[in-house]
């Protein structure tokens, strides 16, 4: 074989559009409509063409046209005006500075496997990366010191097309990293910057690419070079693809191999965020540069580094958390050991090896939650969900108050509204919808607007997915072989004017595609009601080795192409952005069926809201939060049922009792006006409710607030003076393991005489023997709170006893009064816990020491 020398051919821009190029390459574009516009005027037919890809746009344009267009001054003139608000964008007083300075002392990084930035970067595959970019999105419009951190895949995620039989199938096309919007990072001699990985005793090398995104930097890792074997040119090949050992590859790439480029860029985060459990082993790498630099031991490392990690669980059930077998984490591991100082047997612990229940795996979210000082869910659902799956690892304390917290998801408005919702925002609004999007008292001016406006704007959204739908049913039948009289019926598919019902998401079987096909009979009157038309538009994968998710799609497939639907139900193939795009843009109803509690968060229901959409939900994730009467639907009551065939009958039931009579009547209750105005009422309140609180920018603030800023200042605490505090964390913590056993309660006193009256005070003393420990190590409280039907305090209260002195040397005595407040039948009890000020969580260590009579 010949030697090839590889070139790389750019576009010749003309000195007039230089600034295109700028604009290419920051996702800036992806949320801004006027952007997007320029983009599509340079040739509109190759815009569609291309994957909404502008670099891939410029790429392929005729260098005639590009001279056409430096000589039109039309053209000119909106470039200007784009490349000027983008500049104004970069160096605007955010929401950061004008709150916490102009200096940026710190950084935080943010870890995920995937993120969602644009159809044109296909290196996601569903909500987890969507939010990841938006995370990213909002971190720039707040001019947060971010920098994400992630993967960049050669085959991404799969396309999808659907058999004759209704089977998925799945393709991968590669991506061409030289026409996508990233670049490569090098070094002044213009080499690409590379890092080094020890994988089971071989070398692997990664480059390191940027997309920019606004403001932030992400860096994906590529690990598709020549000096690395076939086995390891492969490791970011697709996303969630292969076995266990390219999944543990994968995950030492992005923790690990994250931490080592970001240094070698020169940033040196204080705070690093795991979205998801896959980048934990970036804590490690943490620990073993302290462990180097400072000369800690790994304990000391852990205490300084614990406090500046910060974990998101998506999660709301064990069986969608990575787990390895310990032979694969030793062999790809095992070498961290040695340089890490500790043995096998302690590494395999900090992922809950030795737990009961585990089946000997190393369980990554456990991992995680050992290696970061603040855990969270993604809704106020989530967190008890969380709280009550990871119990287990707290099992002395009562599940409400497990160290999990939550923080809603959100999602990047500006990126998910139409350009005719985003005109009346801007009209009636002002630009304060997107500067400052959680003013609840800006959202109240949606009311304000008039019907037609809204209405006008939203039926306009509506004309464009029916005709969006139709272009692509004509292409995929057109995929599929089909004549050409079926490609021309599918143009006459959908009606513009009709009640048009959303579903898109993962086809997974908890999230029930199938709940409203389960009376087809009652199906047909709803859909095929001449005065009141309604029609469905369907969009969604499963995963490749998801065969009942797979069944699913193939069962509704079939369900479509009967007769008496498939002029009203479509399903549009190859989920991805663009399709969610239209799809959240254009719908009525958006629809969600999952099986309570499985889903954690869903943001797909925001987006749409904020198109002026209503949600028709289980009470679930996000909804459980934000519904109201006057705002959407919701089916039932938020039941959760033992028997799942009882609760699909029950729950369909109500779904199809919720169409006949509440939305459908409403949707088409125009009063003679043309205009259903209690339906646009409540559009409006949905806008009004919604979008100040679930959006990403709020999101994001709070995990600044609650989260970041904490996690800095921990961090800067642990780590200055030659790293005292953190070796002093470690030793209280190697003496309160010592010493635990023998901490014990030896008498607890009370005036309980009979009943008690409301407002009263109960005095409560104990004795109390902490061999080994100081008063300073431990903290006594009452726990009490009203008994439930099983005469355990639910939902207790902790109040703290104080020291009132000491009997002996290891014995001493507490005291407190506890308030009677409510009636009722109610309990105490006393309990010890480890206590030190720079604990993240008074709960942290897991131990307490409860009054055993």
């Amino acid at each position: 074989m010949p030697t090839i020398q590889k070139y790389r051919v750019v576009p010749s821009l003309p000195p007039e559009l230089h600034e295109l190029r700028d604009l290419t390459y920051n996702l800036y574009w992806t949320w801004d409509h006027d952007t997007q516009s320029l983009f599509h005027r340079i040739d509109p037919k190759l815009s569609e063409s291309v994957r909404q890809n502008p670099v891939l746009l410029l790429g392929s344009i005729e260098q005639k046209r590009l001279e056409a267009l430096a000589a039109d001054e039309g053209f000119l003139a909106h470039l200007s005006r784009v490349a000027d608000n983008l500049k104004k964008y970069l160096a605007r007083r955010t929401w950061f500075k004008k709150n916490h300075g102009e200096d940026k002392p710190y950084q935080i990084a943010y870890f995920s496997m995937e993120y969602g930035l644009a159809k044109g970067l296909p290196i996601y595959s569903g909500g987890l990366g969507v939010l990841a970019a938006d995370h990213l999105k909002s971190a720039s419009d707040l001019g947060l010191p971010l920098v994400g951190v992630g993967l960049l895949y050669q085959q991404g995620y799969f396309n999808q097309y659907l058999a004759k039989d209704g089977w998925q199938q799945e393709t991968y096309p590669k991506n061409d990293f030289y026409n996508m919007p990233l670049q490569l990072e090098r070094a002044e001699d213009g080499s690409p910057l590379r890092i080094d990985l020890d994988f089971a005793q071989r070398n692997v090398t990664a480059q390191i690419w940027r997309v920019q995104v606004g403001g932030v930097p992400l860096y994906l890792l590529d690990t598709n070079l020549p000096e690395n074997s076939d086995e390891d040119k492969v490791i970011t090949n697709q996303l969630y693809g292969g076995d266990q050992e390219m999944r543990i590859k994968q995950e030492i790439l992005l923790g690990i191999g994250g931490i080592r480029s970001l240094r070698l860029l020169g940033h040196r985060p204080e705070v690093c965020h795991m979205n998801e459990g896959h980048s934990a082993f970036m804590a490690l790498e943490r620990i073993r540069i302290l462990m180097d630099e400072k000369g800690l031991s790994f304990n000391e490392a852990l205490e300084a580094t614990r406090g500046g990690n910060i974990f998101t669980s998506h999660t709301p059930v064990p069986a969608g958390i990575d787990k390895f077998d310990t032979h694969l984490v030793d062999r790809y591991l095992g070498p961290m050991y040695e340089k890490l100082k500790i043995n096998q047997k302690h590494f395999h612990h900090l992922g809950g090896v030795d737990l009961n229940g585990s089946d000997g795996l190393f369980n990554m979210a456990i991992f995680a939650i050992n290696m970061a000082g603040s855990c969270n869910g993604v809704s106020r659902l989530h967190g008890r969900v969380a709280r009550k799956m990871w119990n287990y690892l707290w099992p002395d304390l009562p599940e409400h108050e497990v160290p999990i917290g939550h923080v809603t998801n959100g999602v990047h408005i500006r990126t998910w509204l139409s350009e005719d919702m985003a005109e009346l925002y801007e009209r009636y609004l002002g630009p304060a919808w997107y500067e400052d999007p959680v003013d609840q008292k800006l959202w109240r001016k949606i009311q304000p607007i008039p019907d037609e406006e809204l209405w006008r704007a939203h039926t306009r959204s509506r004309s464009h997915l029916v005709t969006f739908a139709r272009t692509r049913l004509q292409r995929q039948m057109r995929n599929s072989g089909a004549s050409a009289a079926e490609i021309q019926q599918a143009a006459e598919v959908l009606n513009p004017e009709a009640l048009t019902i959303g579903f898109a998401r993962r086809f997974a079987q908890y999230k029930r595609a199938y709940l409203l096909f389960s009376d087809l009979n009652r199906l047909n009157r709803i859909l095929n009601n001449k005065e009141r038309p309604v029609q469905i538009i369907l969009a969604g994968k499963a995963h490749p080795r998801d065969n009942i998710g797979k069944g699913i799609i193939r069962d509704i497939i079939n369900i479509i192409r009967r007769e008496e639907f498939r002029h009203n139900i479509v399903f549009i193939e190859d989920y991805d952005m663009e399709v969610a795009a239209n799809l959240v843009h254009g719908v009525d109803i958006w629809l969600n069926t999952p099986r309570r509690p499985r889903e954690a968060s869903g943001t797909s229901g925001m987006k749409a809201a904020a198109n002026g959409a209503l949600n028709l939900s289980i009470l679930d994730g996000w909804w459980e939060q934000a519904y109201r009467v006057n705002n959407g639907w919701c089916i039932g009551r938020g039941e959760e049922y033992a028997d799942l065939e009882e609760q699909d009958r029950v729950e369909s039931e109500m779904l199809y009792h919720l169409l006949e009579h509440d939305v459908i009547p409403l949707f088409f209750q125009n009063g003679g006006s043309g205009l259903p105005r209690e339906w646009i009422h409540m559009m409006k309140n949905s806008i009004q409710h919604i979008c100040p609180y679930f959006n990403t920018n709020r999101m994001v603030r709070t995990y600044f607030q609650n989260y970041y800023l904490p996690a800095v200042e921990r961090w800067t605490r642990l780590t200055s003076e030659e790293m005292r505090l953190a070796k002093t964390l470690a030793r209280w913590r190697d003496k309160v393991d010592r010493n635990w056993a023998r901490v014990h309660i030896l008498e607890v006193k009370s005036d309980i005489e009979g009943e008690v009256k409301v407002g009263d005070r109960l005095r409560i003393s104990v004795l109390i023997n902490i061999d080994g420990l100081k008063t300073e190590d431990v903290r006594v409280e009452v726990y009490y709170g009203q008994l439930d039907d099983r005469e355990t305090v639910s939902y207790g209260r902790a109040l703290a006893m104080t020291h009132e002195g000491e009997v002996s040397e290891k014995v001493h005595q507490y005291q407190t009064e506890v308030p009677c407040e409510d009636t009722g039948l109610h309990g105490f009890s006393i309990r010890i816990m480890p206590h030190h000020p720079e604990l993240t969580h008074p709960h942290e260590t897991g131990l307490v020491t409860w009054y055993t009579n």
